[in-house]
């Protein structure tokens, strides 16, 4: 058991039950609302290569039928308690949310426990599901950012299953098979691997009650032996990713290999990031967007993960703006802030960003049980409570020291993707008339 922590005006305390689940509760009073969240540490970094996607797809089949609650029925029972419910996965972890009334939260953890342990993953429901999928990862196919993303993946992380994507590939989806899922359910899908974060106008001790009522008798099973993956691997000299997309947009994305989530170099980039681009006066829009007019727009953003994350440049072309001069203005402003200190104000202003997006996060029940969850099973539950205090710490001389060895063009990746040169047949039939473009309609 864990002393009592605060954040947000929750008191937050740690316990677990004899099967290894770890239960998380925050108990705050201000308002009638629970939200309840499983989390499981598994997600597509966990999956062999023939398993892409199988951590997704399960979490749809999540919604399909277990032997309490039928297809459509989580839905069904949620809607009619006045509440919402909703599922997401990600390359470390997967989740289940619920946000109902203080009076009937304990119907979440009802419904968790019995998907935890008897889920149907009916053979029927299980094919049309895959459908489902499959068309999802095709409209994904449809945005130019998220495939170039995708290509520099599998710069950044080599053979590591942090180069596929989420949701999978279209063979080893197609190739799937019940088994398959049912295996993965059973391995990971268990007490000692998940963590139960209840949050809101709740009491620990009728928590604590609820939670051994329905998860106590789930016995948990054996940590089955991890599928053997590639190690992490870092770029030797400068990578380049070039496709083409059929518009007119100069599209352009500059990644490197970085760090851990919780780490001190993480918070580093937090700061880094927020001073390069968020809002109009960040300094990346001021000077390519507004000043220059190189670019319609840039951002920065720092992606931590449990292994390793990456830091990334987004950029997209002004009209008439060749993509070299672009990529050298983005090359000038990095080596700025691996040679010289961030200004006080611009740390200052990065610092107040991130200090009012904290506070607005802790807003409602559920931003705060994510938080918590996330830390839980990517690091540790605290860090949520310390994350502020740690970036508060943050000198500019950490800033630049992190960029420094991090942010070097000798281990970077640079992607573009740019206007596919138009056919000969189609430059002869511009000159009849216009091209009619039509737009894939998508129905589910």
């Amino acid at each position: 058991m864990s002393q009592a922590r605060m954040k947000a005006g929750a008191t937050i305390v740690e316990r677990k039950l004899e099967n290894g689940l770890t239960v998380l509760v925050a108990e705050r009073h201000a308002d009638p609302v629970v939200a309840v969240m499983l989390w499981y540490r598994c997600g597509a970094r966990d999956e062999s290569e023939r398993e892409a996607g199988v951590a997704h797809f399960l979490e749809h089949m999540m919604f399909k039928g277990s032997r309490q609650f039928g297809k459509g029925e989580v839905d069904l029972v949620t809607t009619r308690l006045g509440g919402s419910n909703n599922a997401f996965t990600s390359t470390d972890h997967t989740a289940y949310w619920f946000e109902l009334a203080s009076d009937r939260w304990e119907k979440a953890l009802e419904i968790e426990a019995d998907r935890m342990q008897h889920l149907l993953l009916d053979p029927a429901e299980f094919e049309a599901e895959k459908q489902v999928v499959l068309e999802e990862l095709s409209m994904g196919e449809d945005e130019p950012w998220r495939v170039l993303v995708q290509h520099m993946h599998q710069a950044l992380y080599g053979r590591h299953a942090y180069h596929r994507p989420v949701i999978g590939y279209v063979d080893t989806l197609k190739a799937l098979t019940v088994d398959d899922m049912r295996d993965w359910y059973t391995r990971h899908y268990r007490p000692g691997n998940a963590t139960l974060v209840v949050c809101g106008d709740v009491h620990v001790d009728a928590v604590m009650a609820a939670a051994q009522r329905h998860f106590g008798g789930i016995a948990d099973r054996a940590m089955a032996a991890k599928p053997w993956v590639a190690p992490l691997s870092i770029p030797r000299g400068e990578q380049r990713v070039n496709m083409e997309w059929d518009d007119e947009g100069k599209r352009v994305c500059i990644a490197w290999p970085t760090t851990t989530v919780g780490s001190d170099d993480d918070h580093a980039l937090d700061i880094l990031a927020i001073a390069l681009s968020s809002g109009r006066n960040a300094r990346l829009h001021r000077r390519l967007v507004l000043d220059s007019g190189l670019a319609t727009s840039v951002s920065a953003h720092n992606d931590s993960r449990v292994e390793q994350g990456a830091f990334w440049l987004y950029a997209q072309c002004a009209h008439g703006v060749e993509p070299a001069k672009l990529e050298a203005a983005l090359r000038r402003e990095i080596d700025e802030v691996r040679s010289e200190l961030l200004p006080a104000a611009e740390m200052k202003r990065a610092l107040q960003i991130i200090e009012a997006g904290e506070a607005h996060d802790s807003e409602t029940v559920s931003d705060l049980a994510e938080e918590l969850g996330e830390f839980a099973v990517d690091a540790h539950w605290t860090l949520a409570l310390e994350t502020v205090a740690k970036l508060r710490a943050v000198t500019s001389a950490q800033v630049r020291d992190a960029a420094q060895r991090l942010l070097g063009r000798e281990r970077s990746v640079v992607g573009w993707s740019l206007p596919k040169p138009p056919e000969p047949s189609k430059r002869a039939r511009k000159k009849v008339g216009a091209k009619q473009r039509h737009k894939r309609k998508v129905s589910r």
